[in-house]
Formats: structure tokens, sequence, C-alpha cells
């Protein structure tokens, strides 16, 4: 099942100036919104969702892939994540850490930066008036559970709506909370099978493989942000929130795209995997180098005369194979060989150099650390380092998206286990520090 989510960046919190008269053993519980924006010399600018706090309730990976949040973790194993490795970034002499490990995993520091952590257990009847407390405050919550498991700790979107109507609840599950399959986990590998996209992936003659991250758990994830943003913009002429059901299944259905549009209006069968190909166009493929592979595109007739000056072959243009593309599609097997014969001869360096400026698509074929290492990549800011509390300077891939008048970016590491569940309970919901230490004491935060 998709699970986790964003936590808020410590440095980032405000209290705005408005009160909001809930009482809670005695004290005030204050509406302390998120600030996004970054230090004081961002020149005035914010970021995007300034004043929307989420309280986050999920794990792994659909939950947190897209917005800023409160993250929920059980206070002694935390996020299933934290212990998916390796790799992990070790610690530094002297840093303790909750959970017995040796550093944090680099899974979990790939989708948990700017966030906060709070360690709580809502099998305790104190852990649900805690959530119940921060439900509120919030303007959003994402839970990932399978649906009707929330509902025993009156955490279900029915016994919510009634502490806060404003809240906007998404729950992210395998197959929805309706439907024959509604009651099964969910797993990102699993929906990628049963829903079509496993089958469209790999070799043209090899077996079905799966996509080489989890897509369609970040597609989810990607679908539930667009809901929530659409939802915040209904709720500004409604005043009401609403519960958005999100499955896997449904959001992979979604994404076969043109493939299931063909599907549907031909009434046939897809055609299956083609690896690096185009079921339509030739050539427009990977094709082998001297020392890697590169991707070569002749999207057009024109094109296709490009690749064939460049390659030497000028003659290929007036061959009656290959002189339009539904005879080239034809040919495909004779004309994709006769191109390899040519580009394992060079490099892929050599023949980027060649086709530098030929206005064709072309591309070499990196493995993830010569893209993370890309002179592009590196010139958009898609890489940023940062300092962790306990592992010390650790890279991150930056949010990916540039504002011309808001503020964004990594801010903060990835959370330690309970980092901030101090400063959530004294500072968002205003307790006192002998009530937090209670509840240490009985395991109900960490």
């Amino acid at each position: 099942m998709p699970r986790s989510s964003r936590a808020l960046n410590n440095a980032l919190w405000r209290c705005d100036s408005i009160v909001q008269h809930t009482r809670s053993h005695g004290t005030t519980v204050r509406r302390c919104f998120v600030s996004a924006a970054s230090p004081p010399t961002a020149a005035g600018k914010i970021a995007p969702l300034e004043g929307i706090r989420v309280l986050d309730m999920t794990r792994v990976l659909a939950g947190p892939y897209w917005a800023e949040v409160i993250k929920i973790e059980h206070p002694t194993r935390g996020d299933d994540t934290r212990a998916w490795g390796p790799p992990f970034a070790k610690y530094k002499d002297g840093a303790t850490a909750k959970g017995g490990r040796a550093g944090e995993s680099a899974y979990f520091i790939g989708v948990n930066r700017n966030k906060k952590s709070m360690g709580l257990s809502f099998q305790h009847p104190d852990g649900i008036r805690i959530l119940h407390e921060l439900a509120k405050t919030s303007d959003v919550l994402v839970e990932n559970y399978i649906p009707g498991a929330l509902k025993k700790y009156q955490l279900d979107y029915e016994s919510i709506r009634k502490i806060n109507p404003r809240l906007i609840y998404a729950s992210i599950t395998g197959y929805g909370q309706t439907g024959p399959y509604s009651s099964r986990a969910g797993y990102d590998v699993m929906v990628e099978a049963e829903m079509g996209l496993m089958h469209i992936t790999g070799e043209r003659d090899g077996s079905p493989v799966k996509v080489g991250v989890a897509v369609t758990d970040l597609t989810t994830g990607l679908y539930t942000c667009n809901a929530i943003m659409a939802s915040i913009l209904a709720r500004q002429k409604t005043n009401q929130g609403q519960h958005l059901d999100v499955a896997l299944s449904d959001c992979q259905v979604a994404t076969l795209a043109n493939i299931a549009s063909s599907v549907l209006v031909s009434g046939e069968r897809d055609g299956g995997r083609w690896g690096t190909a185009h079921p339509s166009i030739v050539p427009y493929k990977g094709f082998k180098t001297a020392d890697g592979d590169i991707m070569l595109g002749g999207g057009n007739d024109r094109l296709f005369g490009v690749i064939c000056d460049k390659l030497g072959r000028p003659e290929w243009k007036a061959d009656a194979r290959f002189v339009t593309n539904d005879v080239r599609v034809k040919n495909r097997d004779v004309l994709e060989k006769l191109i390899e014969d040519l580009t394992v001869q060079k490099t892929t360096k050599e023949w980027l150099d060649v086709l530098e400026g030929s206005g064709m698509p072309y591309a070499a074929i990196n493995d993830v650390k010569d893209t993370l290492e890309h002179e592009h990549v590196l010139a958009r800011d898609m890489v940023t380092e940062v300092e962790h509390d306990a592992c010390g300077s650790i890279k991150v891939v930056s949010p990916p998206v540039k504002y011309s008048e808001s503020v964004t970016g990594v801010r903060t590491p990835p959370p330690t286990l309970g980092q901030h569940t101090d400063h959530v309970l004294t500072e968002v919901l205003g307790w006192k520090g002998e009530e937090v230490e209670k509840l240490k004491a009985a395991g109900v935060v960490a």
C-alpha cells in the first residue's frame, strides 16, 4: 500500500494572530499555520501553500509525494521506509536515533524533506485525542489505510468531519473505498501488473517487467495533490471540506493514456511491449554504441533524413523500403539493424558530438549517477545539499518546478523519528511540558 507523507519545517512555522477557541486540558489550542516561506532574505516572497496545514497519516510513497505536512509516525519503528535499505546515510559519531538503525535510509530521505516528524500511537486513547486536536487546526488530512480500518479509532472521514467540517480528507488506497477489491491492500507492483502497465513494459520479445521506480505510487500522489488543490479552491466557495477517494488502481488505468484510448476505440487488444521502440514511428528507439546506448528519434520523414545524413547514409532517404514512415514501420527490423551496425562503431559521446545542433531528437541513455551529475541537471539546481542533524551533509533531489513569484525548495532535511513531537504538542497545540512528559512515559508519543 502506498504510505508516507510530508511534514513541516521547524524553522518555518509561524502562529497567526488568529486564536481558535478550542479548549484542551484547560489550554487554548492555537491556530498555527505552516509557513513555507524562506528566511527573511527572500524579499517578502512566500511559498505557494503558505497558510495551509496538512496532517499526514500515510506511509511509504504515494502519500508523501506532494506537499508539506505534519508527519505522524509509529513511535518506535516509524515509517516503514526508514528500514528499507541499504543504502543508509550513516549517523555521525555521537548521534542517536530511534529504531536501532545505523543510519537513515536513502528511501526515506528521498521523499521526506521539509517535514516535521511526530512519533505517535493511536492505539492509545490519548493518541486519538491528539490527532483529533490536530485535525481541528488542519486544512488537509491524508491517510492510506484499508477502507474502514480507521473507524474504530474515530479517525475515519465521518468522525473527523464532525470535528472539522472544512477539512479536506484524502484517502489513498490500493483499490478505492468501493468495489469488489476495496478490502485488498494495494501495492504498486501488483497494481502495475493487474491494471495493464506491466504488460506494455519491457522488451518486444521479453517478459513483462515493472517500471524501475514505483511509478503508480508516484502518479497517485500527484493525482491526490491535484484533487486536494481543487478541493481547496472549491472550499473557498462552499466553506466545506470533502472526502477524496483516491485509488492506485484508478490512477493506473487513467495513466494508460493513449494506449487505453486505442483499445477502447478499436476494441482490440494492445500491441504489447515495445522496449525503447515506438509502435508506429521508425526509427524511434535506443541503439547500442561502442560503450553504451543512445536514443534516436525520426519522428517524421525530414528527421529521418537528418539521421541518414548524420549516419553517413544519405542514400537511405531514397530507398523504397524507407522513404516514408509507413514503409519504415513495415521494414522496422531491417532498418533498425542497419542503424545499429553503424552506432556501435562510435562511443555515445562521439555520437552526441555528431548529432549536436542537428535539430533531431537524440539523447544518451544515462544511468542514475550520470543523471544526477549531468551538467543540465546541476545547472537547474535539481540536487540540493542539506545538513542533516544526525547524518551530517546529505544530498537530496530538489523540487522540480521553479516559481517566478513564490519561494520553494529544500529548506530542512528529512526528520529523524519523532524529532518534532515536542514542538507539535507544545507550540502547535499549546500543551504544557509536564503533560507531554506524561504522554511519553505512557508510550503515547515519542
